[in-house]
Protein backbone atom coordinates (compact mmCIF):
# COMPACT_ATOMS: atom_id res chain seq x y z
CA UNK A 1 0.00 0.00 0.00
CA UNK A 2 1.99 3.20 -1.00
CA UNK A 3 0.93 6.74 -0.55
CA UNK A 4 -1.43 8.98 -3.09
CA UNK A 5 0.20 11.77 -4.05
CA UNK A 6 -2.97 13.12 -6.49
CA UNK A 7 -4.04 15.82 -4.01
CA UNK A 8 0.05 17.09 -3.61
CA UNK A 9 -0.01 20.37 -4.45
CA UNK A 10 3.48 21.82 -2.86
CA UNK A 11 3.90 24.61 -5.03
CA UNK A 12 0.66 26.28 -4.43
CA UNK A 13 1.05 29.69 -2.24
CA UNK A 14 -1.32 31.09 -0.20
CA UNK A 15 -1.06 34.31 -1.27
CA UNK A 16 -2.83 33.81 -4.26
CA UNK A 17 -0.55 32.32 -6.71
CA UNK A 18 1.97 29.48 -7.88
CA UNK A 19 5.20 30.03 -9.05
CA UNK A 20 6.09 28.93 -12.46
CA UNK A 21 8.09 25.91 -10.72
CA UNK A 22 5.15 24.88 -9.32
CA UNK A 23 2.34 25.40 -11.72
CA UNK A 24 2.65 21.24 -12.47
CA UNK A 25 4.47 19.88 -9.69
CA UNK A 26 7.04 16.96 -10.13
CA UNK A 27 6.56 14.39 -7.26
CA UNK A 28 8.95 12.22 -6.88
CA UNK A 29 7.55 9.16 -4.83
CA UNK A 30 9.78 8.61 -1.90
CA UNK A 31 12.01 5.04 -1.95
CA UNK A 32 10.50 3.88 1.13
CA UNK A 33 6.90 4.99 2.46
CA UNK A 34 4.22 3.79 4.82
CA UNK A 35 0.47 4.75 6.41
CA UNK A 36 0.51 3.66 10.03
CA UNK A 37 -2.39 1.72 11.33
CA UNK A 38 -2.02 4.45 13.90
CA UNK A 39 -2.76 7.17 10.72
CA UNK A 40 0.53 8.64 10.54
CA UNK A 41 2.83 8.34 7.62
CA UNK A 42 6.49 7.19 7.40
CA UNK A 43 8.92 8.16 4.69
CA UNK A 44 12.25 9.01 3.48
CA UNK A 45 12.53 12.73 3.18
CA UNK A 46 16.21 13.96 1.66
CA UNK A 47 17.55 11.01 3.03
CA UNK A 48 16.29 11.51 6.55
CA UNK A 49 13.44 9.55 7.96
CA UNK A 50 9.92 11.56 8.61
CA UNK A 51 7.13 10.47 10.70
CA UNK A 52 4.32 12.91 10.24
CA UNK A 53 2.22 11.93 13.18
CA UNK A 54 -1.90 11.62 12.14
CA UNK A 55 -3.97 14.55 12.40
CA UNK A 56 -4.49 15.38 16.39
CA UNK A 57 -7.22 17.22 18.16
CA UNK A 58 -5.36 18.83 20.90
CA UNK A 59 -1.96 19.58 22.12
CA UNK A 60 -1.37 16.66 24.66
CA UNK A 61 -2.75 14.43 21.55
CA UNK A 62 0.28 15.90 19.83
CA UNK A 63 2.76 14.93 22.76
CA UNK A 64 1.86 11.54 22.64
CA UNK A 65 2.02 11.11 19.24
CA UNK A 66 5.44 12.39 19.19
CA UNK A 67 6.51 10.14 21.85
CA UNK A 68 4.92 7.41 20.32
CA UNK A 69 7.11 8.15 16.49
CA UNK A 70 10.37 8.56 18.67
CA UNK A 71 9.47 4.53 20.00
CA UNK A 72 9.00 3.47 16.36
CA UNK A 73 12.06 5.64 15.17
CA UNK A 74 13.65 3.19 18.05
CA UNK A 75 12.04 0.07 17.10
CA UNK A 76 13.01 1.25 13.05
CA UNK A 77 16.89 1.42 14.33
CA UNK A 78 16.91 -1.43 16.04
CA UNK A 79 15.63 -3.21 13.13
CA UNK A 80 17.94 -1.97 10.78
CA UNK A 81 21.08 -2.56 13.25
CA UNK A 82 20.05 -6.32 13.18
CA UNK A 83 20.60 -7.11 9.55
CA UNK A 84 23.31 -4.33 8.85
CA UNK A 85 27.15 -5.64 9.16
CA UNK A 86 28.92 -6.16 12.49
CA UNK A 87 31.02 -2.74 11.90
CA UNK A 88 27.94 -0.52 10.97
CA UNK A 89 25.39 0.74 12.76
CA UNK A 90 22.58 3.22 12.35
CA UNK A 91 22.01 6.01 14.88
CA UNK A 92 18.60 7.93 14.67
CA UNK A 93 19.09 11.75 16.34
CA UNK A 94 15.91 14.07 16.78
CA UNK A 95 17.28 17.11 16.00
CA UNK A 96 17.24 20.28 13.54
CA UNK A 97 20.96 20.67 12.34
CA UNK A 98 23.93 18.29 11.68
CA UNK A 99 26.59 21.19 12.98
CA UNK A 100 28.33 21.67 9.51
CA UNK A 101 25.58 24.37 7.75
CA UNK A 102 22.76 21.76 7.11
CA UNK A 103 19.27 22.10 8.77
CA UNK A 104 16.18 19.70 8.59
CA UNK A 105 12.84 21.10 9.61
CA UNK A 106 10.49 19.73 12.41
CA UNK A 107 7.45 20.75 10.84
CA UNK A 108 3.53 21.83 12.27
CA UNK A 109 0.62 22.09 10.92
CA UNK A 110 -2.57 23.75 11.75
CA UNK A 111 -5.42 23.65 10.51
CA UNK A 112 -7.81 27.40 10.10
CA UNK A 113 -10.45 29.23 8.78
CA UNK A 114 -10.53 29.81 4.90
CA UNK A 115 -11.77 33.35 5.51
CA UNK A 116 -8.63 34.29 7.86
CA UNK A 117 -6.70 37.07 5.86
CA UNK A 118 -3.42 35.75 5.03
CA UNK A 119 -1.89 39.31 5.88
CA UNK A 120 -3.29 38.83 9.59
CA UNK A 121 -1.82 35.83 9.92
CA UNK A 122 1.96 36.82 8.58
CA UNK A 123 1.73 39.58 11.12
CA UNK A 124 0.66 37.67 14.04
CA UNK A 125 2.10 34.04 13.99
CA UNK A 126 5.59 36.51 12.71
CA UNK A 127 5.34 37.63 16.37
CA UNK A 128 4.33 34.62 18.33
CA UNK A 129 7.25 32.39 16.00
CA UNK A 130 10.08 34.76 16.92
CA UNK A 131 9.25 35.16 20.64
CA UNK A 132 8.48 31.54 21.30
CA UNK A 133 11.65 30.47 21.03
CA UNK A 134 12.42 31.30 24.81
CA UNK A 135 10.69 28.00 25.78
CA UNK A 136 10.60 26.01 22.33
CA UNK A 137 14.02 25.86 21.82
CA UNK A 138 16.34 22.68 21.90
CA UNK A 139 19.53 24.53 22.28
CA UNK A 140 22.89 24.50 20.28
CA UNK A 141 26.16 24.55 20.85
CA UNK A 142 27.66 27.60 18.77
CA UNK A 143 26.08 29.12 15.61
CA UNK A 144 25.83 28.59 11.58
CA UNK A 145 25.35 31.42 10.41
CA UNK A 146 28.51 32.42 8.50
CA UNK A 147 28.71 35.94 10.03
CA UNK A 148 28.76 34.71 13.78
CA UNK A 149 32.12 33.29 15.71
CA UNK A 150 31.75 31.17 18.13
CA UNK A 151 33.12 33.52 20.54
CA UNK A 152 29.77 35.89 19.75
CA UNK A 153 27.53 32.53 20.24
CA UNK A 154 29.15 29.86 22.39
CA UNK A 155 24.72 28.62 22.93
CA UNK A 156 21.92 29.74 21.62
CA UNK A 157 18.37 28.54 22.26
CA UNK A 158 17.47 27.33 18.75
CA UNK A 159 18.56 24.89 16.22
CA UNK A 160 16.71 26.06 13.63
CA UNK A 161 17.10 30.18 13.95
CA UNK A 162 20.49 30.82 11.76
CA UNK A 163 18.99 29.27 8.98
CA UNK A 164 15.87 31.52 8.07
CA UNK A 165 16.33 34.61 5.53
CA UNK A 166 13.03 35.63 4.95
CA UNK A 167 9.65 36.36 6.58
CA UNK A 168 7.15 35.22 4.18
CA UNK A 169 7.46 32.37 1.37
CA UNK A 170 7.01 29.43 -0.02
CA UNK A 171 10.17 27.11 0.47
CA UNK A 172 11.21 25.23 2.99
CA UNK A 173 14.46 24.05 2.24
CA UNK A 174 16.52 27.26 1.13
CA UNK A 175 15.30 31.22 1.74
CA UNK A 176 13.26 29.76 4.52
CA UNK A 177 10.65 31.64 5.46
CA UNK A 178 9.51 32.81 8.81
CA UNK A 179 5.72 32.06 7.75
CA UNK A 180 5.38 29.65 5.52
CA UNK A 181 3.03 30.25 2.57
CA UNK A 182 2.25 26.46 1.48
CA UNK A 183 -1.63 26.31 0.15
CA UNK A 184 -2.09 22.87 0.30
CA UNK A 185 -5.49 22.17 3.04
CA UNK A 186 -5.78 18.43 2.89
CA UNK A 187 -9.36 19.44 3.31
CA UNK A 188 -12.16 21.41 2.00
CA UNK A 189 -9.96 24.45 0.23
CA UNK A 190 -13.21 26.28 0.63
CA UNK A 191 -13.40 25.98 4.01
CA UNK A 192 -9.79 25.80 5.66
CA UNK A 193 -6.11 26.11 5.14
CA UNK A 194 -3.26 24.48 6.35
CA UNK A 195 -0.50 26.69 8.12
CA UNK A 196 2.65 24.81 7.13
CA UNK A 197 4.97 25.80 10.25
CA UNK A 198 8.71 24.99 9.39
CA UNK A 199 10.24 27.51 11.90
CA UNK A 200 10.39 24.81 14.97
CA UNK A 201 12.77 22.37 16.87
CA UNK A 202 12.11 18.76 17.69
CA UNK A 203 11.83 18.70 21.20
CA UNK A 204 12.81 16.18 23.75
CA UNK A 205 10.94 17.77 26.83
CA UNK A 206 7.59 16.64 26.57
CA UNK A 207 5.93 19.89 28.12
CA UNK A 208 7.93 22.25 25.57
CA UNK A 209 6.50 20.04 22.69
CA UNK A 210 3.22 20.96 24.84
CA UNK A 211 3.56 24.75 24.84
CA UNK A 212 4.73 24.27 21.19
CA UNK A 213 1.46 23.15 19.52
CA UNK A 214 -0.95 24.39 22.15
CA UNK A 215 0.43 28.32 22.80
CA UNK A 216 0.53 28.03 18.88
CA UNK A 217 -2.86 26.69 18.24
CA UNK A 218 -4.83 29.33 20.61
CA UNK A 219 -2.50 32.15 19.34
CA UNK A 220 -3.80 31.37 15.67
CA UNK A 221 -7.24 30.70 17.07
CA UNK A 222 -7.07 34.72 18.14
CA UNK A 223 -5.74 35.34 14.96
CA UNK A 224 -8.87 34.14 13.51
CA UNK A 225 -11.16 36.20 15.69
CA UNK A 226 -9.08 39.35 15.33
CA UNK A 227 -8.80 38.99 18.88
CA UNK A 228 -5.03 40.43 18.79
CA UNK A 229 -3.64 43.97 19.25
CA UNK A 230 -2.22 44.93 15.61
CA UNK A 231 0.32 47.05 18.10
CA UNK A 232 2.27 43.73 19.05
CA UNK A 233 4.02 42.91 15.72
CA UNK A 234 7.93 42.76 15.19
CA UNK A 235 10.15 44.96 13.37
CA UNK A 236 12.63 43.03 10.53
CA UNK A 237 11.02 39.58 12.34
CA UNK A 238 14.29 37.67 10.61
CA UNK A 239 17.12 39.06 12.42
CA UNK A 240 14.39 39.49 15.41
CA UNK A 241 14.53 35.50 15.09
CA UNK A 242 17.82 35.31 15.50
CA UNK A 243 18.28 38.11 17.80
CA UNK A 244 16.65 36.18 20.54
CA UNK A 245 18.06 32.39 19.69
CA UNK A 246 21.03 34.20 20.56
CA UNK A 247 20.33 36.05 23.49
CA UNK A 248 20.34 33.13 26.35
CA UNK A 249 20.17 35.99 29.17
CA UNK A 250 16.29 36.78 27.87
CA UNK A 251 16.76 40.49 28.07
CA UNK A 252 17.58 41.18 23.92
CA UNK A 253 15.01 44.40 23.02
CA UNK A 254 13.22 44.08 19.78
CA UNK A 255 12.16 47.12 18.14
CA UNK A 256 7.87 46.95 17.67
CA UNK A 257 5.53 48.53 15.07
CA UNK A 258 4.80 51.79 16.93
CA UNK A 259 8.22 52.35 17.64
CA UNK A 260 9.01 50.91 21.35
CA UNK A 261 10.73 47.76 22.24
CA UNK A 262 9.82 44.72 24.00
CA UNK A 263 11.75 41.81 24.81
CA UNK A 264 10.52 38.14 23.76
CA UNK A 265 9.51 37.50 27.37
CA UNK A 266 7.37 40.44 27.30
CA UNK A 267 5.77 39.81 24.28
CA UNK A 268 5.00 36.48 25.63
CA UNK A 269 3.44 37.90 28.41
CA UNK A 270 1.27 39.98 26.41
CA UNK A 271 -0.03 37.38 24.15
CA UNK A 272 -0.57 34.80 27.19
CA UNK A 273 -2.94 37.96 29.01
CA UNK A 274 -4.38 37.81 25.45
CA UNK A 275 -5.20 34.17 25.82
CA UNK A 276 -6.44 34.41 29.20
CA UNK A 277 -9.00 36.73 28.51
CA UNK A 278 -9.66 35.25 24.88
CA UNK A 279 -10.50 31.30 26.62
CA UNK A 280 -12.98 33.93 29.04
CA UNK A 281 -14.84 35.42 26.23
CA UNK A 282 -14.95 32.85 23.73
CA UNK A 283 -14.20 29.13 25.42
CA UNK A 284 -12.51 26.69 24.42
CA UNK A 285 -14.54 24.52 22.40
CA UNK A 286 -12.35 25.36 19.16
CA UNK A 287 -8.71 25.31 20.83
CA UNK A 288 -8.26 21.68 22.53
CA UNK A 289 -11.07 21.77 25.26
CA UNK A 290 -10.04 21.80 28.49
CA UNK A 291 -6.45 20.78 27.36
CA UNK A 292 -6.25 24.44 26.22
CA UNK A 293 -6.83 25.98 30.01
CA UNK A 294 -3.84 23.48 30.44
CA UNK A 295 -1.89 24.89 28.28
CA UNK A 296 -2.83 28.16 29.38
CA UNK A 297 -1.92 27.54 32.73
CA UNK A 298 1.98 25.56 31.93
CA UNK A 299 2.31 28.65 29.82
CA UNK A 300 1.90 30.90 32.72
CA UNK A 301 4.38 28.88 35.14
CA UNK A 302 6.78 28.43 32.96
CA UNK A 303 6.94 32.50 31.85
CA UNK A 304 7.05 33.19 35.22
CA UNK A 305 9.83 30.67 35.61
CA UNK A 306 12.05 32.04 32.73
CA UNK A 307 11.88 35.63 34.21
CA UNK A 308 12.85 34.56 37.64
CA UNK A 309 14.51 31.01 38.21
CA UNK A 310 15.39 29.64 34.96
CA UNK A 311 17.30 26.42 36.76
CA UNK A 312 13.06 25.29 37.83
CA UNK A 313 12.66 24.23 34.13
CA UNK A 314 15.22 21.30 33.84
CA UNK A 315 13.65 18.34 32.25
CA UNK A 316 10.46 21.43 30.88
CA UNK A 317 12.59 23.12 28.72
CA UNK A 318 14.95 21.82 26.22
CA UNK A 319 17.59 24.67 25.73
CA UNK A 320 18.33 25.25 29.60
CA UNK A 321 18.17 21.55 30.20
CA UNK A 322 20.41 21.03 27.94
CA UNK A 323 22.41 24.29 28.92
CA UNK A 324 23.21 22.68 32.31
CA UNK A 325 24.32 19.68 31.52
CA UNK A 326 26.75 21.00 28.98
CA UNK A 327 28.23 23.46 31.63
CA UNK A 328 28.59 20.45 33.82
CA UNK A 329 30.01 19.06 31.82
CA UNK A 330 32.43 21.37 31.05
CA UNK A 331 33.12 22.49 34.41
CA UNK A 332 33.99 18.82 35.62
CA UNK A 333 36.64 18.76 32.50
CA UNK A 334 38.02 22.62 32.38
CA UNK A 335 37.15 22.54 28.82
CA UNK A 336 37.34 25.84 26.56
CA UNK A 337 33.63 27.13 25.07
CA UNK A 338 34.73 25.89 21.48
CA UNK A 339 36.21 22.47 22.75
CA UNK A 340 34.52 19.69 20.09
CA UNK A 341 33.87 17.65 23.07
CA UNK A 342 31.16 20.00 23.55
CA UNK A 343 29.70 19.89 20.51
CA UNK A 344 29.67 15.71 20.44
CA UNK A 345 27.48 16.37 24.25
CA UNK A 346 25.25 18.44 22.32
CA UNK A 347 23.94 15.78 19.70
CA UNK A 348 24.09 12.76 22.19
CA UNK A 349 21.16 14.78 23.90
CA UNK A 350 19.32 14.26 20.91
CA UNK A 351 20.37 10.22 20.39
CA UNK A 352 17.66 8.13 20.32
CA UNK A 353 19.67 5.08 21.62
CA UNK A 354 17.90 4.61 24.80
CA UNK A 355 21.43 3.28 26.21
CA UNK A 356 23.76 6.63 24.79
CA UNK A 357 20.78 9.37 25.03
CA UNK A 358 22.08 12.34 27.81
CA UNK A 359 18.18 13.28 27.29
CA UNK A 360 17.08 9.56 28.40
CA UNK A 361 19.19 9.75 31.43
CA UNK A 362 17.71 12.94 32.79
CA UNK A 363 14.19 12.49 34.68
CA UNK A 364 12.09 14.84 32.59
CA UNK A 365 9.04 15.88 33.13
CA UNK A 366 6.78 13.21 31.69
CA UNK A 367 2.99 14.33 30.69
CA UNK A 368 1.79 10.97 28.76
CA UNK A 369 1.88 7.84 30.30
CA UNK A 370 4.67 5.14 28.87
CA UNK A 371 1.84 2.61 28.48
CA UNK A 372 -0.43 5.50 26.51
CA UNK A 373 2.38 6.36 23.89
CA UNK A 374 3.43 2.93 23.48
CA UNK A 375 -0.61 2.12 22.54
CA UNK A 376 -0.39 4.81 19.97
CA UNK A 377 2.24 3.23 18.47
CA UNK A 378 -0.46 1.28 16.72
CA UNK A 379 -3.85 2.97 17.49
CA UNK A 380 -4.78 5.90 15.97
CA UNK A 381 -6.67 9.47 17.92
CA UNK A 382 -10.47 8.65 18.45
CA UNK A 383 -11.20 11.80 17.47
CA UNK A 384 -9.98 12.73 13.82
CA UNK A 385 -10.10 11.53 10.88
CA UNK A 386 -6.93 9.34 11.46
CA UNK A 387 -9.81 6.99 13.30
CA UNK A 388 -10.89 5.95 10.05
CA UNK A 389 -7.44 5.50 8.04
CA UNK A 390 -5.86 4.01 10.83
CA UNK A 391 -9.17 1.29 11.62
CA UNK A 392 -9.18 0.73 7.56
CA UNK A 393 -5.64 -0.18 7.64
CA UNK A 394 -6.26 -2.57 11.14
CA UNK A 395 -9.28 -3.89 9.73
CA UNK A 396 -8.69 -4.57 5.76
CA UNK A 397 -4.56 -4.02 5.12
CA UNK A 398 -4.82 -6.00 2.00
CA UNK A 399 -7.91 -3.97 0.53
CA UNK A 400 -6.67 -0.57 0.85
CA UNK A 401 -3.95 0.48 -2.34
CA UNK A 402 -3.38 3.67 -1.55
CA UNK A 403 -4.21 6.84 1.01
CA UNK A 404 -3.42 10.22 2.15
CA UNK A 405 -4.61 12.87 4.44
CA UNK A 406 -8.05 13.37 2.79
CA UNK A 407 -8.39 10.65 0.93
CA UNK A 408 -8.03 6.43 0.82
CA UNK A 409 -8.48 3.89 -2.64
CA UNK A 410 -9.99 0.84 -1.88
CA UNK A 411 -9.55 -2.59 -4.12
CA UNK A 412 -13.24 -3.85 -4.03
CA UNK A 413 -12.54 -6.79 -5.89
CA UNK A 414 -14.28 -4.91 -9.43
CA UNK A 415 -12.47 -3.29 -12.41
CA UNK A 416 -12.64 -0.35 -10.86
CA UNK A 417 -10.90 1.14 -7.38
CA UNK A 418 -12.86 3.02 -5.11
CA UNK A 419 -12.09 6.38 -4.01
CA UNK A 420 -13.23 7.32 -0.22
CA UNK A 421 -12.99 11.50 0.07
CA UNK A 422 -12.09 12.69 3.73
CA UNK A 423 -12.45 16.54 3.18
CA UNK A 424 -13.67 17.13 6.71
CA UNK A 425 -10.85 16.58 9.23
CA UNK A 426 -13.05 16.17 12.19
CA UNK A 427 -15.45 13.70 10.86
CA UNK A 428 -14.07 9.70 10.36
CA UNK A 429 -14.41 9.79 14.17
CA UNK A 430 -14.60 6.71 16.97
CA UNK A 431 -18.09 8.67 17.36
CA UNK A 432 -18.62 8.85 13.66
CA UNK A 433 -17.80 5.50 12.47
CA UNK A 434 -15.95 3.47 15.11
CA UNK A 435 -19.55 1.07 15.23
CA UNK A 436 -20.08 0.77 11.71
CA UNK A 437 -16.64 -0.26 10.96
CA UNK A 438 -16.94 -2.89 14.03
CA UNK A 439 -20.24 -4.19 12.36
CA UNK A 440 -18.95 -4.70 8.63
CA UNK A 441 -17.40 -7.68 7.23
CA UNK A 442 -16.00 -6.35 4.08
CA UNK A 443 -14.48 -3.56 2.40
CA UNK A 444 -17.31 -3.56 0.37
CA UNK A 445 -19.95 -3.42 3.22
CA UNK A 446 -18.66 -0.35 4.36
CA UNK A 447 -18.55 1.49 1.52
CA UNK A 448 -22.14 0.05 0.66
CA UNK A 449 -23.33 1.77 4.15
CA UNK A 450 -21.20 5.08 3.85
CA UNK A 451 -23.02 5.43 0.91
CA UNK A 452 -26.17 4.86 2.13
Amino acid sequence: MGWDFIDETPGVAARGFAPMSGLVPEIAPPLVTAVLTNGARYYVDHAHPELSTPECADALSVVRYDRAAELILIESMEAANEILPEDQELVVYKNNSDGKGNSYGCHENYLMDRATPFWRIVQHATTHFVTRQIFTGAGKVGSEAPWKTLDEVPFQLTQRADFFEEEVGLETTLKRPIVNTRDEPHADPLLYRRLHVIVGDANLCEVATFLKVGTTAIVLAMVEDDFLDPRLTVVDPVRALQAVSWDTGLAEPLLLGDGTTATALDLQWELLEASQKYLLQRGTAAVGGVVAEQVVGRWESVLASLEARPEHLLGVVDWITKRHLLEGYRARHGLEPGDVRLAALDLQYHDLRPERSLFARLAAETLVDPRDARTAMDQPPDDTRAFFRGRCLQRWPGSVIAANWDSMVFDVGSESLRRVPMMEPTRGTREHVGTLIDECDTVVELLERLAT
